[in-house]
């Protein structure tokens, strides 16, 4: 690897700021040389020339760091003593020690000191860079689970149905507007996203909450048995029916009715489904008088509905009659730090089972690859993942490897470095880079600008720059 030190030479980094550095050293031309070579490299840094001035700087409020820069030795203290006064001042903050000797002797004190990297002189700068970038992710994923284990205590009025995301925010809002109104309401979203929680929701928020919940998944009942489900029937209605059965509608009265995927709902049913919304009354199969009820009606679908009625598979006028007030759920991928603070309450929740490991959170590797990951089963899949690590857990922080290999996989391809016709000039790369991402994160710019470090003006100008700027959302 190059000696920038000795080469005079810099690494662009397409201007983005990379981290707040305090570097520490008594030797004052060193400081200054390595403040240089870092602020050409995109590290925003400070400098100071003992321990006793760094551990002022580090305490008071008006500076924060993501990482340290010691040398070993220090005029009247050392790297290592800096290190444990650190972890008073401010836990958790990574402290990379310098020195000449590379013993591991000199090693295995700053690591027990609880210094994040030990690297010897002389310097190299771009090596010593990606170090700082990896303390730097490091201690954002530690606040980051910080804040997250602070932000529960704050969500839990929704009870399962967590997030802080600005689109989850305005779901909270339209849900505590249209709660204590009696409308019917149609969630809308992909599978998993958390439509039942919905429902719950509205009905722990309405006035008929001391009333019953009842819930039916229009998808998952036989054509023949919907009716009845629904509805109720008779004794002797048919051959097995040994009993009088109510029906999903009269077991709500004076509550809330749930209907899930009432997109998959048969077309021979729906004719009276609408007559009951709209009498508010059902007739049980095989009976001879109808049966008033007052229900809540809450259904939901993963069913595009605008389309199926263009397409004849729902009827238009009980698409309307359900849709009166709408509430579109996100997917998981675009609401961005919320799948950190759902795999956190995950983990409390199956951290708690008994016979089960106390797993307190995860690794910033998992971390990362929680955020790049996209989800396709929403949050029902994001359950099953954490379930699955905390019961095959070693320890009390989740690690990659209790993941399943799709989750940590690296699925964007790289080009092949040992065949030198793939070799491309840097922005081709960055340009074929920026758009394989763009289609990994099915078009978010917000997420795509997390995964590559850019601020999102960055990005912007990057899409313009490589004539991609109609692209994602």
């Amino acid at each position: 690897m190059k000696k920038l030190a000795e080469a005079g030479e810099v690494l662009p980094l397409a201007g983005r700021q990379r981290g707040r550095v305090l570097v520490v050293d008594d030797d004052v031309g060193l400081c200054e040389l390595i403040r240089l070579h870092l602020e050409a490299l995109h590290f925003q840094v400070d400098v100071r020339t003992s321990a006793k001035q760094a551990l002022e700087l580090i305490g008071s409020a008006d500076k924060k760091f993501d990482v340290v820069v010691t040398d070993l030795n220090l005029n009247q203290s050392s790297g290592i003593d800096l290190c444990l006064e650190i972890g008073k001042v401010k836990p958790g903050l990574p402290v990379i020690i310098i020195t000449a000797f590379g013993s591991i002797e000199t090693a295995i004190s700053s690591v027990r000191a609880g210094a994040y990297d030990f690297i010897t002189k002389p310097l190299e700068f771009d090596a010593l860079a990606l170090t700082l970038d990896r303390a730097v992710q490091h201690y954002s994923m530690r606040e980051e689970l910080t804040h997250l284990r602070k932000a529960m205590a704050t969500t839990q009025s929704f009870g399962e149905l967590i997030g802080e995301s600005a689109v989850m925010t305005e779901v909270f809002r339209l849900i505590e507007r249209v709660a204590a109104l009696s409308s019917s309401i149609l969630v809308t979203g992909e599978s998993g996203t958390g439509k039942e929680l919905v429902a719950r929701a509205l009905h722990r928020l309405s006035e008929v909450r001391e009333g019953p919940f009842a819930a039916i998944n229009c998808g998952a009942m036989p054509e023949t048995l919907m009716e009845s489900e629904l509805f109720g029937h008779v004794k002797g209605a048919f051959t097995d029916a040994h009993a009088d059965r109510m029906g999903v509608f009269r077991e709500a009265d004076g509550g809330t009715l749930f209907l899930d995927e009432v997109g998959e709902l048969p077309l021979s049913v729906q004719p009276k489904l609408l007559r009951a919304l709209q009498e508010r009354k059902v007739r049980p199969v095989g009976g001879n008088r109808e049966v008033s009820f007052e229900t809540r009606i809450v259904a939901a679908t993963n069913v595009d509905l605008e389309e199926a009625v263009k397409t004849k598979k729902f009827r238009e006028d009980l698409y309307y009659r359900l849709n009166v007030i709408p509430i579109e759920l996100p997917p998981l991928r675009a609401r961005g730090n919320d799948v950190l603070l759902l795999a956190q309450h995950f983990v409390k929740r199956f951290g708690k089972r008994k016979g089960q490991k106390a797993v307190q959170g995860f690794s910033p590797e998992v971390m990362e690859r929680l955020l790049a990951y996209p989800w396709p089963g929403n949050i029902r899949e994001l359950q099953n993942c954490i379930e699955r690590a905390v019961a095959i857990s070693q320890g009390e922080i989740l690690c990659l490897e209790d993941f399943p290999e799709r989750i940590w996989h690296d699925k964007l391809e790289a080009m092949d470095v040992a065949e030198p016709s793939t070799w491309l000039p840097m922005s081709e790369v960055e340009r074929r880079y920026i758009l394989k991402l763009l289609e990994y994160v099915g078009g978010n710019k917000r997420r795509a600008a997390h995964i590559l470090g850019f601020d999102r003006t960055t990005l912007y100008r990057k899409l313009q720059q490589y004539e991609l700027s109609g692209l994602g959302k």
